[in-house]
């Protein structure tokens, strides 16, 4: 949000905060009569006191009988003394004295439920407004939300109303007040979460959301014609990206004020962002349908060549490489492209191809790759060398080098196991050495 829009129901604009205050009348021009002595609020240690004034210098001016009382106190001491008084409280189990007792703020808990429900509420009310006009938003949300608690408790400690009317509209008047100044309250806390003031509070920002919407429903339900309940609901909702929901806000608060500029302002938001999921999704949409026609025409044009393939649960990390149409994966005249593997099994060494044509053979891929940097004994050449694949039913086949892929591959003899073929390099001299290694590992 850029800015608070509204300030507390009851904010006096007319107020003129910057003027000085004007001193008391006096009766005479030069009269002064001083304050009466205010009792200390923090009392001095006498015994500590002694032994601070019996190493001064006694011709340093005296302390004021209050900075006295401070100097008498370890800075433990005063931190306990303070978290007494309810203006400095932070720790409410450490806010009574050795008896049990804290006279203000049991007098403070007095005042706070003195009256009728409906001024006790109220008085909630005014605590969280003087809060958020200081933007202390953590302070007002819970006074608002004490207030609320007040309203819908089922205890009955409140004073009886001389006038139930009266009661009545004061209370639904405060209850929306409260419902719809804490959502100001989500909003703002949502926006400065990263605030190092916040640090360390279980806050997140898609709870205060959450929260806004939830409270301006409650509004709402009291009042339908709540324009700010609106606006604060789309913020919250366009905040969490739930922009169908958003622009249905915005759009009813706008019907019922078409020239709030808050509201149009979020609307004009709503409708940029709902612009571009459109694109995204419409850009996705097309997206999937080429996919799933590519993926159709693929099948076609393996079941046109009887080629086999298979998917194992376990298929190898391969990234984007696979089965596909070149150089249109669209057109039905273009050629098929595997991704294969050459293994030379006896040296357990291996060759990966991104893309064998179907068009190509073994040797048109062999005469590149050799000689091989590792073949010391200059064992694999294209003359020395056998190539072979496996069978659907796990026995091998002769592969011819010269042969294109498709017509080893077409048939159903073999298969495309996880869209990745595998040819095995043997040396001529050890092929019959690997033969029986390969019906020995079928037959165990």
């Amino acid at each position: 949000m850029g800015q608070i829009e509204e300030l507390p129901d009851d904010y006096d604009e007319s107020l003129e905060v910057n003027k000085q205050p004007q001193p008391p009348a006096t009766e005479g021009k030069d009269e002064f009569t001083p304050p009466p002595p205010e009792e200390l609020p923090i009392p001095i240690k006498e015994e500590r006191l002694k032994e601070l004034n019996a190493g001064a210098d006694p011709m340093a001016p005296q302390m004021p009988p209050a900075m006295e009382a401070v100097s008498t106190h370890t800075t433990d001491e005063l931190a306990d003394i303070l978290n007494r008084s309810p203006l400095f409280m932070t720790d409410i189990n450490k806010a009574y004295d050795e008896k049990g007792e804290n006279v203000m703020l049991d007098a403070i808990r007095a005042l706070q439920n003195e009256g009728t429900r409906g001024d006790v509420a109220q008085n909630f009310r005014e605590q969280g407004n003087e809060a958020a006009r200081e933007k202390r938003w953590i302070d007002a949300k819970e006074h608002y939300s004490k207030g609320i608690a007040v309203l819908v408790s089922k205890e009955d400690k409140w004073d009886k109303p001389e006038d139930e009317k009266e009661e009545a509209r004061l209370r639904k008047e405060v209850e929306e007040a409260c419902y719809i100044n804490r959502a100001l309250c989500h909003l703002e806390l949502s926006r400065c979460l990263f605030c190092p003031e916040l640090w360390g509070r279980s806050l997140t920002w898609i709870e205060n959301y959450r929260s806004t919407t939830l409270d301006c429903a409650a509004v709402l339900k009291l009042n339908p014609k709540n324009v700010k309940a609106y606006y604060r609901s789309a913020m919250a909702l366009f905040s969490l990206d739930k922009i169908v929901e958003a622009e249905d806000v915005a759009t009813r608060g706008l019907k019922l004020d078409p020239n709030n500029k808050a509201l149009q302002m979020v609307a004009g938001k709503i409708g940029e962002r709902k612009a571009v999921i459109e694109r995204i999704a419409a850009r996705k949409k097309a997206e999937d349908e080429r996919t799933r026609k590519e993926k159709t025409l693929l099948g076609v044009a393996l079941k046109a060549r009887q080629i086999r393939t298979r998917k194992t649960d376990q298929p190898p990390e391969m990234e984007d490489v696979g089965i596909k149409l070149s150089p249109d994966p669209l057109s039905p005249e273009s050629t098929l492209e595997f991704p294969a593997v050459f293994l030379y099994h006896m040296d357990a060494q291996t060759d990966f191809i991104k893309a064998f044509s179907e068009m190509h053979s073994i040797e048109d891929h062999l005469d590149y790759i050799f000689p091989l940097p590792w073949d010391e004994k200059g064992e694999y050449k294209i003359n020395t060398v056998e190539c072979f694949m496996e069978t659907v039913t796990g026995g091998l086949i002769r592969a011819g080098k010269k042969v294109p892929l498709v017509q080893i591959l077409s048939g159903g003899k073999v298969e495309v196991v996880d869209e990745l073929v595998k040819i095995y390099i043997i040396p001529t001299s050890k092929t019959a050495k690997f033969i029986a290694e390969m019906k020995a590992r079928k037959e165990g």
